[in-house]
């Protein structure tokens, strides 16, 4: 039998014009702005022009992701395409796809099977534009950062502690260390540089954040892009390229509106990387979902330890949110991945290697109980090589933590297979919650690095490198330590090593560079050999991407 791919059968389905999923969410005209049939964006001023108390909000999260895949986003959808089928007033708040990745390893995020947004061709290649205004209003920023050095440096900018770099949303390690202002006087000051990966970028986390336009063109000001001979930090309204950066990104602050494949209505804002940003859609789509729909099923990227924890201790701290339940995601195959077995080896049944990679979900579980003091259930995306006794020994280790299991078969049944999930989801929203951060703000930088590290990686503790402490004194002799922490850190580990799988001990974290995104209102840590533009693989995903005669695209995954 011949299994459709996730590009033939969003292709497939019949999309409802983006007007009547307005009017399913409760959107008046006046806040819809089309762009073509299928999708909108919303009027941020319907945020303070509707009344009415926030629905459920639900964080949906997984375990450390492996080669064999997770299925965050199409859980996501499913749960909330189940929800819709219990009859409930249900939206959709998930991240737009950078194109790095779409061209890279990892493909599109726009779920799969037969639980997507749609359109995914769209939602995956230029969509409505975001990233792009991002992109033109940082390297905006990064041209009148040089052009004033160029024209007589009356801020007195040191070029050698110039931290503010120009940015592409595509996977490119030649960019990752540049020469540029070479040729000549008139060409500019020459210096080292380098790019970032649009969603790596301040202005991606500064749109995710802000609450209005008024607060987006106050943090875009704040940002540092350099520091003076005199040690002190020189911001984007020092440069005045705050009010034109506010000005590019105008419409990009409006939220996005589509569908998922079985009507739902779904926001689609946003995209910062889980392992080197905070990695969560914007505040305003979210807030927006909640205020249309009694309940909100939003992601955040990679594994519990990354996503859901910059979810819980930044976004929800900085936008006083408070969630109501955490859906954990996992595949048996994945975990037999953390038990030891090599991806070619997946499908077949093994009790001792799920056993050996069962803690990773455990860890993740008990951190969100213990840590967070939120209830939460154990979604398993259902493969059809998992066998009875396998899926058994997955629920008997989380009830022995005091969690239910669901299984999830979105992919193959959409909405249908996500009722279980969905059940247990609205009663997880009704039960106990004692949601709590992580640590304290106005504990020390130190402090904060080592709470995160010890208790949701389950770290002995954290080491800085000499420079990272010479940073973390500057930085707090400045006014920037009591901020909450962004952890850039493998995504594939709770360490900060990616071969340690499974829940590793005994080891400690490295933190070897800090830096403050004053206008994100966070510091990043930058652990490991993690990096800020990541590089295509030997076969890149592009090579399969295709479009025909008739404008048909082909090979997006």
């Amino acid at each position: 039998m011949k299994f459709l791919s996730d590009i033939e059968i969003a292709q497939a389905c019949e999309l409802r014009h983006i007007t009547e999923i307005a009017k399913t969410a409760g959107i008046d005209d006046k806040y819809l702005e089309l762009y073509g049939n299928h999708k909108a964006k919303i009027d941020y001023n319907l945020l303070r022009e509707t009344e009415g108390a926030p629905g459920k909000l639900i964080l949906v999260t997984a375990i450390n992701p492996t080669p064999a895949g997770e299925g965050k986003t199409t859980t996501t959808v499913g749960l909330a395409d189940g929800l819709k089928k219990l009859g409930k007033n249900v939206m959709v708040a998930l991240r737009e796809p950078s194109l790095g990745p779409v061209f890279g390893v990892k493909g599109g995020a726009a779920g799969g099977g037969h639980a997507q947004v749609v359109p995914m061709e769209d939602i995956n290649l230029h969509f409505t534009g975001d990233f792009h205004a991002i992109g033109a209003a940082n390297n905006l920023l990064a041209a009148m950062l040089d052009n004033h050095i160029q024209q007589g440096n009356a801020l007195g900018i040191d070029v050698k502690r110039i931290v503010w770099k120009r940015c592409v949303d595509m996977n490119d390690r030649q960019l990752r260390n540049i020469v540029n202002g070479l040729g000549g006087k008139m060409q500019g000051v020459p210096r080292e540089d380098g790019f970032d990966i649009t969603v790596a970028s301040e202005v991606m986390a500064v749109l995710c954040l802000a609450s209005d336009i008024l607060d987006l063109k106050a943090r875009l000001g704040r940002m540092v892009v350099a520091y003076t001979y005199d040690d002190q930090p020189v911001t984007a309204k020092d440069l005045k390229a705050d009010g034109a950066m506010a000005a590019l990104l105008k419409d990009a602050l409006k939220p996005n509106l589509v569908q998922t494949l079985e009507g739902t209505p779904a926001l689609v804002h946003g995209g910062p990387f889980a392992n080197i940003a905070h990695g969560c859609n914007s505040v305003m789509a979210t807030k927006i979902a909640m205020r249309l729909g009694d309940y909100t099923v939003t992601e955040a990227g990679f594994g519990a330890d990354l996503g859901a924890e910059k979810f819980l201790d930044i976004k929800c701290r900085l936008a006083g949110l408070r969630p109501d339940a955490v859906v954990v995601v996992a595949t048996v195959r994945a975990l037999k991945n953390h038990g030891g077995v090599p991806k070619a080896e997946l499908n077949n049944e093994n009790l001792a290697a799920l056993e050996a990679g069962m803690p990773n979900l455990l860890r993740h579980v008990s951190n969100i109980k213990d840590v967070y003091g939120l209830p939460c259930v154990v979604a398993i995306n259902a493969f059809p090589t998992d066998t009875a006794a396998e899926l058994k020994l997955v629920e008997d280790k989380c009830r022995e933590l005091g969690v239910n299991v669901a299984l999830s078969e979105v992919w193959a049944k959409g909405g249908e297979g996500g009722i279980a999930l969905a059940e247990e989801v609205v009663r997880l929203c009704n039960s106990e919650n004692n949601f709590r951060f992580a640590y304290d703000t106005e504990d020390s930088i130190e402090k904060k690095l080592t709470d995160i590290c010890q208790r949701v990686y389950h770290a002995d503790g954290v080491t800085l490198t000499a420079g990272a402490k010479k940073q973390m004194q500057q930085l707090e002799a400045q006014g920037f330590g009591k901020m909450p922490i962004c952890m850039a850190k493998t995504q594939y580990s709770f360490s900060d090593d990616q071969t340690l799988l499974g829940a590793p001990e005994g080891f400690t974290v490295t933190v070897r560079n800090l830096k403050v995104s004053a206008g994100a209102g966070f510091l990043v840590a930058l652990t490991g050999d993690i990096m800020t533009m990541p590089g295509l693989p030997k076969v890149p995903a592009a090579e399969k991407i295709d479009v025909d005669e008739n404008g048909k695209i082909t090979g997006l995954f």
